[in-house]
C-alpha cells in the first residue's frame, strides 16, 4: 500500500495546481453572470433618450456691455481676443470713448465681462422722448416697445369711445397689456 500512496501527489501540490484553475473558472463565471444581469429582458435594446439638455457648445461665454451696438452674452472660441468679442457685438458705437477702451489684443477668458466705456457725458445723457397716450396716432404708438399695430389701434379705439385715458395703468387693467411689457413701455408714455 505504500506504493499507491506515493503515486498520489501530495496535498500541497494538488492545491498549488488546482487553486489557480478554480479561481480562474470562478472569475469567468462571475463575469458572465454580471454581464447577463445588465442586459434588459427579452433582448430589447435600451431606449435612446432624446430631448435631454445637451451641454452648451464648447468655447468661452463672454458678457459684452457698454458702448457697443448689440450688448449681451456671446459664445466665443478659445483663443479669441477682446477685439473679436467687440466685433461680435456689432462694433463700437459713436458714444464709445476710444481713449479708455479695454486692451483689444487681450485674450478672452470664460465668464469675462468686457466693458466698453462711453465717452464722458454720453453715458447718462440718453434722452427718452415720451409719447402722449391721449393724442398719439396709431403710427406713433406702433413705434413704442410693447405695441403692435393691432394694440395701437385698440388704444386709439378706446380713447375715441371712452374719452381718453385717466391713468397709464389702464393699458394693463382694461386693454390687457402684459405686466412685463407695461414695465418697459411706461417709461415712454405720458398723459
Amino acid at each position: 500500500m505504500r506504493n499507491m500512496i506515493r503515486l498520489i501527489p501530495s496535498g500541497r501540490r494538488v492545491l498549488a495546481i488546482t487553486l489557480p484553475v478554480v479561481i480562474g473558472v470562478g472569475a469567468l463565471a462571475a463575469t458572465f453572470v454580471y454581464a447577463q444581469s445588465n442586459r434588459p429582458a427579452g433582448g430589447v435594446p435600451p431606449p435612446v433618450l432624446q430631448n435631454l439638455d445637451v451641454p452648451p457648445p464648447s468655447g468661452l461665454l463672454v458678457d459684452i456691455i457698454g458702448a457697443v451696438n448689440r450688448p449681451g452674452l456671446y459664445r466665443m472660441n478659445r483663443g479669441d481676443r477682446v477685439y473679436d468679442a467687440i466685433a461680435a457685438a456689432g462694433g463700437l458705437t459713436e458714444q464709445a470713448d476710444p481713449g479708455r477702451l479695454p486692451n483689444l489684443a487681450g485674450r478672452l477668458k470664460d465668464g469675462e465681462q468686457v466693458k466698453v466705456p462711453f465717452a464722458s457725458g454720453t453715458a447718462g445723457s440718453v434722452v427718452i422722448t415720451r409719447t402722449n397716450l391721449n393724442s398719439a396716432t396709431v403710427e406713433e404708438l406702433e413705434l413704442l416697445p410693447g405695441f403692435t399695430a393691432a394694440f395701437a389701434q385698440d388704444v386709439v379705439d378706446y380713447r375715441t369711445n371712452f374719452g381718453g385715458f385717466q391713468n397709464i395703468r389702464e393699458l394693463v387693467e382694461v386693454l390687457g397689456m402684459s405686466e412685463a411689457e407695461f414695465v418697459i413701455t411706461r417709461r415712454y408714455l405720458t398723459l
